[in-house]
């Protein structure tokens, strides 16, 4: 039941990978308004988990749940039928409010259903693989029902999953909350907010256009306010979020994997799906399938995580998921130009596994390392990690694609210079040779450019995968190794 959650969000996370166009079309949304039909999402996800996480604490994490799902029953209906661009970058982040209440109300359920390490280990196994499988399993998705349906269907699908929330959560999930509690400090909500949205929207700007006089000022409003919530929350007597907990050597590379290991999956989703369609020219079906053995691979190794750590401990298993998607990111810093399906999915493959393997012992290294009455908040900080890892993916990594790709094309006109897609539809409307010379100049293009991308998000990799063995092992927690 808790799985169920999960899935919907992390499958929302990147179901819209291959809709883009089709939503471009039918809403005339142009390139500013698709930008934030994408990201809202996220952006509002990252704002809210902390604080939603903490209201689960004190009115209690089941009844969260359960509004959370009915709201995200209602914007997915919305999103799913929305007549303009606007209302639908509207209903997506109402799909982030109601995501922000059921993400940190999972995984702090399982903490007070399983007080035995081994018995949570497992049942965060479980947790670990809906999210692992949700987010590749969002294009598969995606692409079969936008072969046979409109992109509404893609938000339509959440309805019953919710519906069965409401249902059986009153009946399977035992309600929890604080022992003790506290009121929710509302200056504190509204600080996170205003540190988290400016922060997400300046890197974003800073991305795309550098260092900007709006990316400047997004960084101060956003830094200054993110001084004045630390700031507070040290004076509180009942903090909104436990600097503390940062203290906690597991809890904080916990936090740093999940955003890390995301934020190269999601750019990794970002670059393959383009890839795949434009440059090889699969129909969105087929390209969602060749990834499909990435996605049996990501939930296979949340359930090996567990016995896994039992024989390298769990730094050693960490640092193995980590270097395996290195793996999968050094293979496609030499992805051939020509028509390589079955190298991109065993490159894919190994990003998956390597994040399945990692994800199951940080989530388990945040619930096991927080106290049980911060439960809910700490597992906020762990999710807020990976919505920022899932917008910031895109954000960083995909504007690197970008620069590397508008470097190899200096002369190419109009939209053929902004995007591989741009290159593509001007391609058909040139006489055939001169047609032809711009699609095969923006296929290599933009094949070198995932060359660069990749490289640098091995690099990422890398540098995490150090600090992790480092700090890990001068960490003298007992429980971050035996995972108990």
């Amino acid at each position: 039941m808790l799985t169920l959650p999960v899935l919907l969000i992390s499958v929302d996370m990147t179901v819209l990978n291959f809709a883009v166009p089709h939503i471009s079309r039918d809403l005339g949304a142009g390139s500013v308004e698709l930008l934030w039909i994408v990201d809202i999402y996220s952006f509002v996800l990252a704002a809210l988990l902390v604080s939603m996480g903490a209201l689960g604490d004190r009115i209690g994490r089941r009844k969260l749940l359960m509004f959370g799902a009915a709201g995200f029953g209602v914007a997915s209906l919305i999103t799913a039928f929305a007549p303009s661009a606007g209302v639908m970058i509207a209903a997506r982040a109402l799909l982030g409010v109601a995501g922000a209440t059921l993400m940190p109300s999972t995984l702090s359920l399982i903490r007070s259903m399983f007080p035995d390490g081994r018995q949570r280990q497992t049942a965060i196994a479980v947790w670990a693989s809906a999210l692992s499988a949700g987010s590749a399993l969002g294009p598969l998705l995606g692409g079969a029902l936008l072969e046979f349906f409109w992109w509404g269907s893609l938000f339509l699908i959440n309805v019953p999953i919710t519906v069965l929330v409401i249902v059986f959560a009153p009946i399977l999930v035992r309600e929890s909350k604080a022992a003790q509690l506290g009121k929710l400090d509302p200056v504190s909500v509204l600080l996170l907010a205003a540190a988290m949205f400016p922060v997400v929207y300046g890197i974003k700007s800073f991305a795309e256009h550098g260092l900007d006089p709006l990316a400047a000022a997004l960084f101060l409003v956003g830094a200054a306010s993110g001084f004045a919530f630390v700031r507070r929350q040290l004076k509180l007597d009942e903090p909104l979020l436990d600097i503390g907990l940062f203290s906690i050597r597991p809890f904080t590379i916990a936090v740093m994997l999940n955003l890390i290991t995301l934020f190269a999956m999601i750019a990794a989703l970002f670059f393959l799906t383009q890839y795949l369609q434009i440059v090889l020219g699969l129909n969105p079906f087929v390209a969602g399938l060749s990834l499909l053995p990435g996605l049996l691979l990501a939930v296979l190794a949340s359930f090996l995580a567990v016995p896994v750590s039992r024989w390298l401990r769990t730094t050693g298993t960490l640092v193995v998921g980590v270097g395996l998607m290195v793996v999968g990111f050094v293979m496609f810093t030499v992805l051939p130009d020509g028509r390589q399906v079955t190298f991109a999915a065993i490159a894919f493959s190994f990003v998956c596994f390597g994040m399945g393997l990692a994800q199951t012992l940080t989530n388990d290294a945040v619930v096991s390392s927080a106290p049980e009455e911060r439960a809910g908040a700490a597992s906020a900080v762990s999710e807020t990690g990976y919505e920022l890892g899932a917008a910031l993916g895109v954000a960083v990594l995909g504007s690197v694609l970008l620069a590397s790709y508008q470097s190899g094309m200096p002369d190419a006109p109009g939209e053929a210079a902004r995007s591989v897609a741009g290159a593509a539809e001007l391609a058909g409307s040139l006489p055939g040779g001169a047609g032809e010379a711009l699609l095969q100049q923006a296929f290599s293009a933009f094949v070198s450019g995932i060359h660069v991308t990749s490289a640098v998000a091995a690099v990422i990799l890398v540098a995490a995968a150090v600090t992790t063995a480092v700090v890990l092992r001068k960490s003298r927690v007992p429980e971050a190794e035996a995972g108990s």
